[in-house]
């Protein structure tokens, strides 16, 4: 009888074993499972937080502060440490000129993950900006994504040695950028022109008849803003107005080369030229018409 009672207990005990073996085997996957839905989680809330943020603001251009942990990495002294803030369809990127083009490319992200296959590396675009003093310098930019306002997010860079480099940079203070007088009508206007290069044919009246610009011109769209690269037929040419802005020629060698935004297609833009030919500097009147018809993108 003894024996049949050590014999049963024996049974029992290796039975509650095995039940416990299988116990353990069976809680690391319920762990796994945890923690991923616990990321899965933290992902959506990732998320959802950046549709808030983005949602706070809305539709449209803003100028906004970007900040980084360098003094070597920062936006051009021309722009005041400021870029240009789009929100678009929950979306907010930052379009930022540096300093010159000593970055060759930026990733939003860690250094580590911008060499990995199939990484979001962001291409420069070739930005001019305009001091103080009137001169102008051709500087990289770039269109940054922003997670987050006024949060420090991981953006690497690449410079000209071929090396990676991790900083954090944060985005803040949006204000909604006013439209300039004649705005409107040049928003209506190019408002079936994606962002992107074209050319468009452009005609010019005034002075005395004798210069003339290259027609087509070169034509950038970026965030619903046009900018039009205006070619002199002569060398001499040395500013041009509109209203109270003046701006310089972007090249050192051959005809006046200007880039000027468009106020307004199809009618008639009022620009100011001043030039040396005469001996004496001279200001004389034009005007400009873009015929939107004629844009055809490269």
């Amino acid at each position: 009888m003894k024996k049949k009672n050590l014999k049963l207990l024996w049974m029992v005990m290796v039975v509650g074993a095995l039940l416990g073996g299988c116990g353990g085997k069976e809680s690391q996957p319920a762990a796994d499972s945890a923690e991923k839905t616990t990321t899965s989680v933290q992902e959506t809330a990732s998320e959802a937080q950046e549709t808030v943020q983005a949602a706070a603001l809305e539709d449209g251009v803003y100028s906004a502060d970007f900040d980084t942990d360098s003094g070597m990495f920062h936006v051009s002294e021309a722009c005041d440490g400021k870029g240009t803030l789009t929100v678009k369809d929950g979306k907010m990127t930052i379009h930022i000129s540096l300093s010159s083009k000593n970055i060759v490319n930026l990733f939003p992200g860690l250094a580590a993950d911008a060499e990995k296959e199939d990484a979001g590396i962001l291409q420069p675009t070739i930005d001019t900006v305009t001091y103080s003093d009137g001169i102008t310098e051709e500087v990289h930019g770039f269109d940054v994504p922003v997670p987050a306002l006024d949060e420090e997010f991981d953006l690497a860079l690449l410079g000209t040695k071929g090396k990676w480099y991790d900083h954090k940079v944060s985005v803040s203070n949006p204000e909604k950028s006013e439209p300039e007088e004649g705005a409107d009508a040049a928003a209506a206007a190019h408002a079936d022109l994606e962002d992107g290069e074209y050319t468009i044919d452009v005609t010019l009246k005034g002075g005395s008849g004798k210069s003339t610009i290259v027609s087509p011109a070169a034509l950038s769209v970026r965030d619903g803003q046009a900018c039009a690269r205006i070619e002199w037929s002569s060398p001499n040419y040395d500013y041009m107005k509109i209203g109270d802005e003046t701006y310089y020629p972007v090249n050192d060698d051959g005809n006046s080369v200007f880039e000027i935004p468009v106020s307004v297609f199809n009618e008639a833009m009022e620009v100011v030229a001043d030039t040396t030919a005469m001996g004496n500097p001279h200001e004389i009147s034009y005007t400009l018409t873009f015929d939107l018809d004629s844009a055809e993108k490269e």
